[in-house]
């Protein structure tokens, strides 16, 4: 089965589902194949690193509400075994994280290259909207650093993530995380992994019946 996560590097709950869905096919008796799909919670330009919390605060009211947003969020990612550390991370643009994304799938490490920007975000407070800092993380997960910088510093891979943005909108995708299992059916938020788990059961019974 195709698993397609539609998530943003910059989304706390899309890394809390990621890991869901991953302890959810642990118990999961089929095989299954996943793809990351982009989508950007906030894609105007950041001009400057700013703390992610003033940006959040911002935006939702006041740093105090994004403080307690921030704590709401960190508590539960710790029942995933996650560790957020919102008052280190950095506000970013995330284009480019996606168009690491891709270069990493073409390589096939797209898992652990999702994964390791979701930890510099959330846990190690770079700033993921940084070439410099992307072509260190793709060396991090073995991609060819001179590879990765020639990429990101040129115009490839922009077309297409852009191309798969729109998409994402006209498919509907309005939240992230956001999983398409079976290219048919939509499972939207980061559930636990036993409803995760109940869904990839049903969607292989139902395709198997056809």
């Amino acid at each position: 089965m195709e698993i397609e996560i539609y998530a943003d590097v910059a989304c706390p709950w899309c890394w809390i589902g990621k890991r869901r869905l991953e302890q959810a096919i642990e118990s999961y008796d089929g095989k299954v194949t996943v793809r990351y799909r982009p989508f950007q919670l906030d894609p105007t330009p950041v001009t400057e690193p700013r703390p992610l919390l003033d940006a959040l605060g911002d935006k939702f009211g006041g740093r105090d509400k994004a403080d307690q947003m921030a704590a709401h969020v960190s508590g539960i990612a710790a029942g995933a075994g996650l560790d957020l550390r919102f008052d280190q991370a950095v506000a970013a643009n995330t284009f480019d994280a996606h168009r690491l994304v891709r270069f990493a799938a073409e390589r096939g490490r797209a898992d652990e290259m999702v994964e390791r920007l979701y930890r510099a975000h959330f846990a190690d407070g770079l700033d993921v909207g940084s070439i410099d800092v992307l072509v260190t993380l793709a060396t991090e997960v073995g991609l060819d650093e001179t590879e990765a910088r020639g990429y990101l510093e040129s115009n490839l891979g922009r077309r297409e993530v852009a191309a798969e943005l729109t998409a994402a909108h006209q498919l509907g995708v309005s939240s992230v995380p956001t999983f398409v299992l079976a290219g048919k059916y939509a499972v939207t938020g980061a559930q636990e992994p036993e409803t995760m788990l109940a869904a990839l059961r049903e969607v292989a019974q139902r395709e198997a019946a056809g």
